[in-house]
């Protein structure tokens, strides 16, 4: 069995939204530097939809790839839609990760939290803070 799947790899060799968006309603930057994978997630929200996502990842091929489908995957989303998705549908929209680096679908996930946190921050919108617990890099222990 190979060690990625098929959508991994394609992820990892053809990423989709790759980039910024300079006028983003939201960014979430997590991850940490001594581990390797730092993720920014930017979202462009109209009408409390989401109409684009890119990322900048700096990481392994699975965050990468954790990174691109997960764009995929809330673009044309509500925003109350992204915020229920979780590192679960991220790593089965994948077709699964290895055990080792299933952390990069954690962070995908708390990017998108983090993104739209700072959007409900710009645009004074009540939230929650139990929505958004503090991002951690489970994979490097802080």
């Amino acid at each position: 069995m190979a060690l990625y799947s098929e959508t991994v790899m394609d992820h990892f060799l053809h990423p989709r939204n790759v980039g910024s968006i300079e006028d983003a309603d939201g960014v979430g930057e997590v991850g940490n530097a001594k581990c390797g994978d730092i993720m920014k997630l930017y979202l462009k929200i109209e009408n409390g939809i989401i109409e684009d996502a890119k990322f900048e990842t700096f990481g392994c091929g699975s965050a990468i790839a954790s990174s691109s489908i997960a764009t995929e995957m809330i673009k044309g989303k509500s925003v109350d839609e992204a915020m229920k998705l979780t590192n679960r549908e991220v790593v089965d929209a994948l077709g699964g990760l290895p055990a080792h680096k299933l952390h990069c679908s954690v962070l995908a996930d708390e990017s998108i939290k983090a993104a739209i946190k700072d959007y409900y921050d710009r645009t004074g919108v009540a939230y929650d803070p139990a929505d958004f617990p503090a991002a951690s890099c489970a994979h490097c222990h802080e």
